[in-house]
Formats: structure tokens, C-alpha cells, sequence
């Protein structure tokens, strides 16, 4: 398995490439980057300027795990407003484009809502309308995701919406495409279930893993915890993707950095992954 970190870990004000350095020096096989409105990777980003990125991260030494976006929670597959919607699907087809010229292969999708509880105002979409919705969207993207040669994974968040791996593994068998799949962050499921759990059920549907750390105590948005300090059992995380026969990135997600020396944050959670994925005698259990 490789040690994968997203580009959201860091601090906000780096460049691409000044991030992609400092997950290579912490020891990362791999950074997940993110596709934003604009900047340099934005919307209006080209291929030359894709590749760009794509080979000097070559240089450096470090692979592109993978293509993010936060955009979704702002325009959602399930929306009341077929604008929104519209947009939505322009941005998961540049997300498509650009993934294939950065060759990072895998994109995370965050497949809509039917209610957000961290956006104050955000809309209610009734369940089976989102459903619907999204079905549709993603059925018709997976075509676009195929020809560039690129793998949509859909995330599991606290969108109120695949609340079970029973329901996320039949919408992704209802796509039917093999280049559809999940995105499972561990930490998500913290709050209601198992990663463990939905990692036998999801089984091969697992397309690339998030790491992240959840304290049930706290609740909200403040349970989430540095990697190892929350609710995730992590050995039998890494034994059940064992299991499955996963070999793919695990994909580090630590938000917010930390305010006073962001850095160390990249170096704590290196060590952090280390521990877990190569745990030494007598530091995990059955």
C-alpha cells in the first residue's frame, strides 16, 4: 500500500509544487491534489500548465495520487437548481480532463447532498430525488471518466446521503461501469458505523482510501483528530483492506492544519501512517 498525502493538509498560501517538495521530503510515495476554482489548478487551467505540474513533480520524486476537488459542496449533482447542477457536471468533466493530463488517474467525487450540516443555509434535497439525481449524473460521467482513462471514486461525507455500505455498494452497482467506484474515508464513517465494516462490504468497489482520525466524544466537526488519537481502529482497518487484497494509496486528509508550524502536521501524520501500515511487534492487536 502507498502513503499518500492531500494538498489540503497543508497550509493555505503554497504553491503546488513548494507542497508536492515537502510531501516528498516527509516521506510521501504520493500527494493528492485539488482542483479549485482558480489558481494553478483551477478551472481555467490548461493542459501545458497540467503539465507542468505532472513533470515536475517527476523531478521532485513524488507521484500524483490522485485529483480532488472541494467545488461540489458548492455545486451539487442533486440540487434543486438545474444551473447548479450544470455546473457540477462541467466541473467533474474539467476534474476528468485534468486528472488525465496530470496522470493522476483517480479523482474524488463527492456524488450530492440531501442536506449539509456544517453550511449553514445550505439546501434540502428530499432522499430519493438526490438519488436519483445523482445516479444520472454519475451514469452519464462514467462514459467521459472511460475514455480519458480515469477512474471516478465516490466519497462517503456528512452529506446525509449513501448512509450505509449496503446502499453506496448498490448505487455503484446500479452505474455499472468498471471505472466507477468509492472513495472511503475511514474517518467519515467514524460518527455512525465501522470502516471496517464497510470495507468487507464495499470489497472491490474500493477505488482509494482516505486516512483520517475521529474522536466520537467530541462530536461535529471537532471530533476529528490527528491519526491515531481518535475512534478508527486502524489494525483491523489494515487488515480488513488486506483482506481485500487493496494495494492502492492511502491518502492522508488532515484539515485544518494546525496554525502554529503547519508543517509539522505533514511529519506527524508521515510518522503516523507508518506506524499503521507497518506496525512493529506488539504495537497492534488482532
Amino acid at each position: 500500500m502507498k502513503k499518500g498525502i492531500n494538498i489540503w493538509s497543508f497550509a493555505e498560501g503554497q504553491s503546488v509544487e513548494a507542497c508536492m517538495e515537502l510531501a516528498r521530503s516527509a516521506g510521501y510515495d504520493g500527494i493528492e491534489l485539488a482542483l479549485g476554482e482558480q489558481g494553478e489548478l483551477g478551472m481555467e487551467t490548461t493542459e501545458s500548465g497540467a503539465g507542468e505540474i505532472r513533470r515536475r513533480a517527476a523531478e521532485i520524486g513524488i507521484e500524483l495520487a490522485g485529483l480532488a476537488t472541494g467545488l461540489y459542496w458548492d455545486y451539487a449533482f442533486t440540487s434543486e437548481d438545474a444551473a447548479t447542477r450544470r455546473r457540477a457536471s462541467e466541473i467533474a468533466r474539467r476534474q476528468i480532463e485534468l486528472a488525465a493530463w496530470l496522470e493522476a488517474k483517480t479523482i474524488l467525487v463527492i456524488p450530492g447532498a440531501v442536506g449539509v450540516d456544517f453550511m449553514p443555509g445550505s439546501e434540502v434535497v428530499r432522499y430519493d430525488t438526490a438519488y436519483d439525481r445523482a445516479l444520472e449524473a454519475v451514469s452519464e460521467l462514467a462514459e467521459h471518466a472511460e475514455r480519458h482513462g480515469v477512474r471516478l471514486a465516490l466519497e462517503n461525507v456528512w452529506n446525509k446521503f449513501l448512509l450505509s455500505p449496503l446502499e453506496f455498494r448498490d448505487f455503484v452497482d446500479k452505474v455499472g461501469s468498471p471505472g466507477v467506484g468509492v472513495y472511503l474515508d475511514v474517518g467519515n464513517v467514524v460518527a455512525t458505523g465501522y470502516p471496517e465494516h464497510w470495507i468487507d462490504i464495499l470489497d472491490h468497489r474500493i477505488f482509494q482510501v482516505h486516512f483520517k482520525d475521529y474522536r466520537r466524544q467530541a462530536g461535529g466537526l471537532h471530533g476529528f483528530v490527528d491519526l491515531l488519537a481518535g475512534d478508527v481502529d486502524y489494525p483491523q482497518v489494515m487488515q480488513r483492506l488486506g483482506a481485500i487484497g487493496y494495494d492502492g494509496y492511502a491518502v492522508a486528509e488532515m484539515l485544518p492544519p494546525y496554525t502554529h508550524h503547519s508543517d509539522q502536521i505533514i511529519y506527524n501524520t508521515a510518522a503516523a501512517m507508518q506506524a499503521i501500515m507497518e506496525p512493529k511487534e506488539g504495537n497492534a492487536h488482532d
